[in-house]
């Protein structure tokens, strides 16, 4: 990956949807170039697809809430169940296996306080192995970036 690889990518993570003419013109390419490259990074994986930034609050999910996940047992067969129930609970966006004092970060985003209660009674207690739960609200957004930095 080149510098205009990396400049190709940071265009389209601003902005998905600019034509191949555009994108082309913003890094200073002709478009058969431009679309080459494109297209040789979504083949080797870097760029693996597109979608719309949709505004959380006005779709109807106004509460982040980061969940901190402590496993009874670290046994394969105990980490597979827990990420196989994670993995299909539309509501946790995003899940990170962590370092340190919690095995696993969930970032949930949710209708109300209570849909989150019964999110937690019915279907995240219901995960077996689970030794402790911890969540935090997020009360406000500073920043949320799409756009990785530049690797050095």
């Amino acid at each position: 990956m080149d510098a205009v690889d990396l400049q190709i990518i940071r265009e389209l993570q601003a902005d998905g949807r600019l034509s191949n003419q555009e994108l082309a013109d913003r890094v200073r390419l002709s478009p058969s170039p431009c679309l080459r490259r494109v297209r040789r990074l979504e083949e080797a994986g870097l760029i693996r697809g597109y979608t719309a930034m949709v505004d959380q609050v006005a779709f109807g999910l106004p509460i982040t809430v980061f969940v901190r996940i402590r496993l009874e047992r670290h046994t394969g067969e105990a980490v597979r169940i827990f990420e196989e129930h994670v993995a299909v609970i539309e509501h946790i966006q995003d899940c990170y296996l962590m370092a340190g004092s919690s095995d696993y970060l969930l970032r949930v985003v949710i209708e109300s306080l209570e849909a989150y209660e019964a999110l937690v009674r019915h279907r995240i207690h219901a995960i077996p192995g689970i030794a402790s739960i911890e969540s935090s609200f997020a009360f406000g957004s500073v920043k949320q970036s799409r756009i990785y930095p530049a690797p050095k």
